[in-house]
């Protein structure tokens, strides 16, 4: 299954209702189907997120933890999942799971939810991740945490899912502790809400995931859920999720470089990290970065590369009053290059 993101909108919402007197961020327009890191498809569960990121990839086998099994390294299930022996590993840790073992409960679990190696049934693979998460393996806790939120393959339970949720975010797991901060700020997006959020986007944001370090950045730029507002430590970590090649900080990571807030002022980044963001596919930073070709911002100015990369913004459905005038007020041959160059460009 493809990885789909839990929404950044219901955070930022609450947050900018706390924070209407305070400077808030501008963030891009969302595309429809974007989302945050969760291993299982969740929808119409929280609001689309405020990020035009596409959802990252699923883990190799290579990166899978067997912790997140509830597994030891020397679990041969495991070790031929590893290796990418998928039917091997289904079928030795089947007979574990039927056993009642949750490390193989959560084993089996998974590959059917992938379909790696047999038939994808995400129905077969609710069945497992509750009997492990019945045995507290946090993995299994967070995915059928998801699954009793969509209601697709298991009866929708909102209240079971807040309490698996919860259990797995206590247990350390990363995702549980993003996605249940969210479901806190959707029930309460007042501050009573954010600031029993907060704690579990900062353990989240701790372990390096860049939808918590945004999550956090937003938070301190504004000073809200009893956080005071630190423009430089919102910097740091909007550095962070940028680094990760989260698209959304990156565009806003850039537009402080360039007015200088909570650090200095750095156009030649805050033109790379533009770039990169549009180079990712980031329509609105392919926006941003034609009015810095056009402007000179951080790199010499050049008009068939401004005019090259609003012209694929646009055909993206971006609309600029300010840049259709750019556009029109270039030269024939200007024109022509920035037609070429446009669909040169990805």
């Amino acid at each position: 299954m493809s990885l789909a993101r839990l929404s950044l909108q219901a955070l930022l919402a609450a947050v900018m209702i706390q924070a209407a007197a305070a400077e808030t961020i501008p963030l891009p327009q969302p595309k429809p189907d974007t989302g945050v890191h969760t291993d299982k498809p969740i929808e119409n569960q929280l609001p689309q997120p405020a990020t035009t990121a596409e959802p990252a990839p699923l883990p190799s086998v290579d990166s899978v933890n067997p912790d997140r099994f509830g597994a030891k390294p020397a679990d041969a299930a495991y070790g031929a999942f590893q290796r990418g022996l998928y039917k091997t590993a289904y079928n030795l840790a089947l007979v574990r799971a039927q056993n009642g073992d949750p490390a193989a409960q959560t084993l089996v679990a998974e590959i059917l939810s992938r379909g790696l190696g047999v038939p994808l049934n995400s129905a077969e693979a609710a069945k497992w991740y509750a009997l492990a998460a019945e045995q507290g393996v946090p993995e299994s806790q967070f995915q059928y945490a998801l699954m009793l939120l969509d209601g697709r393959y298991v009866k929708k339970d909102t209240k079971g899912a807040y309490a698996l949720m919860q259990a797995a975010a206590e247990a350390g797991n990363q995702l549980a502790q993003f996605n249940f901060a969210q479901m806190l700020v959707q029930q309460d997006p007042g501050d009573a809400g954010m600031a029993k959020a907060v704690s579990y986007y900062e353990r989240a944001a701790a372990t390096g995931l860049a939808d918590a370090q945004y999550a956090m950045s937003q938070i301190y730029a504004n000073g809200v859920g009893g956080k005071p507002r630190d423009d430089a430590q919102a910097r740091r970590l909007l550095a962070q999720a940028a680094r990760q090649n989260y698209d959304t900080a990156q565009i806003d990571l850039a537009a402080w470089m360039i007015e200088g807030r909570g650090g200095a002022r750095d156009l030649k980044s805050a033109f790379g990290w533009t770039k990169q963001a549009a180079e990712g596919g980031n329509v609105a930073a392919q926006n941003r970065l034609a009015k810095l070709y056009m402007q000179g911002i951080g790199t010499d100015p050049d008009l068939v590369l401004a005019g090259a990369w609003y012209i694929v913004a646009r055909r993206a459905g971006l609309i600029d009053q300010e840049m259709d005038g750019f556009l029109q007020g270039l030269s024939d041959d200007q024109t022509k290059q920035a037609l070429q160059k446009a669909n040169r460009l990805p």
